[in-house]
């Protein structure tokens, strides 16, 4: 760290500054000397592009697809570069590492191939010297026949002497630096496009105008002068963040700006709570609240739209037959997406609990986890929630109330015409296709407490610190899964989906939505309120400022109890997430006072206004 901080000095850049991207890599500030870092990373970034060929793709394996079919391993042998590269695919799947070093020695490469037979795709990394392994082309021979390979070389070409009995695809960089590890990774995924063919001719199979070219479908991850802004400019972030922190208004956030599908900035703020020593990380997954309406249910109300199976003029009475004789038979699903039905804000919850609808221990008579040592009778959601929200009053149908129960609502509507839980179908539909990673109910099943950010210490029913279970009431009753809110999710995760909205329902190569379908949605709806269909939307009373003074009309996103926020501007090209725990330990409304979400989006915008 000493000589970090001198190399800092003698070159005259805030750190905070000068390790931007390895930040964004690695989440650790000042973790070594940067070799670039704005203008001179764009510089070598174009060096790199300008020379880096794909070979070998005639099946066009490059770049990955269906993702959600994949098992894929990364295998290193001597690469100095093997962790940004690996860092890197880790934004777009879930890559597993393996140091395949270890196997050239003591064990052999039959035992590399053994312990990788659960993976059906391998990428893996070459210098020079580990093309002139006998060991490490054999292994690539063997492998290439059984499961999809994809190689990413670095070097001056001389492998190639070794590598013409190689079909399986091969990224070329000349250049042996980060960013050429950096860009190789990304182009594997295609975040980044590959543009170039051979320039020359080193064997008879790897000759001159040879190469296959490929398009970007999926996030850049880069610096901020990639996309025509300065690094200096977005400065201003740190400082709100540390202030919320600093203020109490959180423990801890993470930050993360996309323009024109470039990850620009990606931070972590703070620590998981008051008075631990966990940090954040640009990895932790957040209780992201009222995300939850446009994440999770708002996308499976679109997919079933598209589909014909839900209509937006038809009736709650339509799908649900209990609510026919009710007063929200004729309610209309339009009526639920824009908080027009007239319904409460909520419903009772914890207030209705009797000492027998819960138990300290699971059985099939308590069969809901609620929390540790918290289990719900069996039926509870169809026994008393479900008819208290079909029986509540109506008081103000026609005007904008926003209510949970609206969600609470769609959600059955969506389980009953696709046959499926919510939290399975939207992780089928959309998460594990988009490749992300960390998003979904029920993240204790999937993750440990430590990579999960804690929300409240619940002191009205559950009685503990809520690390992993839903902070929101109604939410915890129905089992954690309800179309209010029970997702998790971490930052990149929402950049992924949103850049998917954003791209008017294409990501990856994949079309997820047509886009007349996100424009509708996405669309004001009524004259009473700003209200998209699900989305909330830029606030044209221009003293309200929301989501923030800047924003465009076109501006459309969601925030969230917990203290979070994802805002879509396609004017400018821009994804902006904010994540936190505000609640944490108790609910606090500093987040909201100090203005920290929307005066961090008016800094992004102002960045992009001044430029380079």
């Amino acid at each position: 760290m000493l000589m970090v901080k001198k190399f800092m000095r003698k070159n005259k850049c805030k750190c905070a500054v000068s390790v931007l991207f390895l930040f964004i890599l690695f989440n650790s500030a000042c973790a070594q000397p940067p070799l670039f870092s704005g203008k001179s990373y764009v510089a070598e970034e174009s060096l790199v592009q300008n020379s880096t060929v794909l070979l070998n793709n005639a099946s066009y394996l490059v770049p990955l697809q269906n993702l959600n079919t994949l098992k894929i391993a990364s295998i290193h042998f001597t690469d100095a570069n093997a962790t940004g590269f690996d860092s890197l695919l880790n934004k777009y799947a879930q890559v597993d590492i393996v140091n395949g070093s270890a196997y050239t020695g003591a064990k052999s490469v039959n035992d590399l191939s053994e312990d990788l037979k659960w993976y059906n795709t391998l990428i893996i990394q070459l210098n020079t010297a580990d093309a002139n392994n006998p060991q490490v082309i054999n292994f690539i021979l063997q492998n290439q026949k059984l499961k999809n390979v994809v190689i990413a070389l670095f070097g001056n070409g001389s492998a190639f002497n070794q590598l013409n009995s190689i079909t399986a695809p091969i990224i070329w960089s000349p250049r042996e630096t980060p960013v050429a590890a950096y860009f190789s990774a990304q182009a594997i995924f295609g975040g980044v496009a590959i543009t170039q063919k051979l320039s020359s001719t080193f064997t008879p199979h790897y000759s001159t105008n040879m190469g296959f070219l490929t398009a970007k479908i999926r996030l850049q991850y880069t610096v901020p002068e990639d996309a025509g802004v300065n690094s200096d400019n977005l400065l201003p972030i740190d400082e709100i963040a540390n202030e919320a922190i600093n203020m109490h208004a959180t423990p801890g956030c993470v930050v993360l700006v996309a323009k024109d599908g470039k990850v620009i900035f990606n931070k972590a703020y703070g620590h998981h709570t008051y008075d631990d020593g966990l940090p954040d990380k640009l990895t932790d997954i957040f209780d992201i609240a009222s995300l939850t309406k446009v994440t999770a249910t708002t996308m499976e109300v679109m997919h079933q739209y598209e589909q014909g199976k839900i209509g937006l003029d038809s009736s709650m009475g339509l799908y649900l037959p209990m609510a026919r004789t009710t007063n929200k038979s004729d309610i209309l699903v339009r009526e639920l997406m824009t908080h027009q039905a007239g319904l409460i804000p909520d419903i009772p919850t914890y207030e209705k609990l009797k000492p027998s609808d819960h138990s300290i221990d699971s059985s099939a008579a308590y069969p809901t986890k609620v929390s540790d040592n918290y289990y719900l009778r069996k039926d509870y959601f169809k026994d008393v929630m479900w008819p208290t929200i079909l029986n509540s009053p109506l008081k103000t149908r026609g005007q904008y109330v926003y209510s949970d129960l609206s969600m609470v609502i769609m959600k059955e509507i969506v389980e009953t015409v696709t046959s499926t839980p919510l939290n399975t179908s939207v992780q089928t539909d959309f998460y594990e296709p988009l490749g992300m990673k960390t998003a979904g109910f029920l993240p204790l099943y999937r993750f440990k407490p430590d990579v999960i950010i804690p929300t409240e210490q619940d002191q009205v029913f559950r009685h503990s610190l809520l690390d992993g279970y839903v902070e929101d009431q109604t939410a915890a009753l129905m089992g954690d899964v309800s179309g209010n809110a029970g997702l998790f999710a971490s930052a990149n995760d929402l950049a992924i989906l949103y850049q998917m909205l954003l791209n008017r329902g294409t990501y990856g190569g994949t079309l997820y939505f047509k886009p007349a379908t996100v424009d509708l949605f996405t669309a004001k709806q009524s004259a009473v309120s700003r209200r998209g269909l699900g989305f909330d939307r830029w606030d044209p009373i221009a003293d309200h400022h929301y989501p923030s003074e800047l924003a465009s009309p076109e501006t459309y996103g969601h925030t969230g109890y917990t203290g979070t926020c994802v805002w879509v501007d396609p004017k400018s090209g821009l994804v902006y997430v904010f994540l936190s725990n505000r609640v944490n330990p108790q609910v606090g409304e500093k987040l909201s006072s100090l203005r920290i979400r929307p005066r961090i989006q008016d800094a992004i915008y102002q960045a992009i206004a001044k430029g380079l």
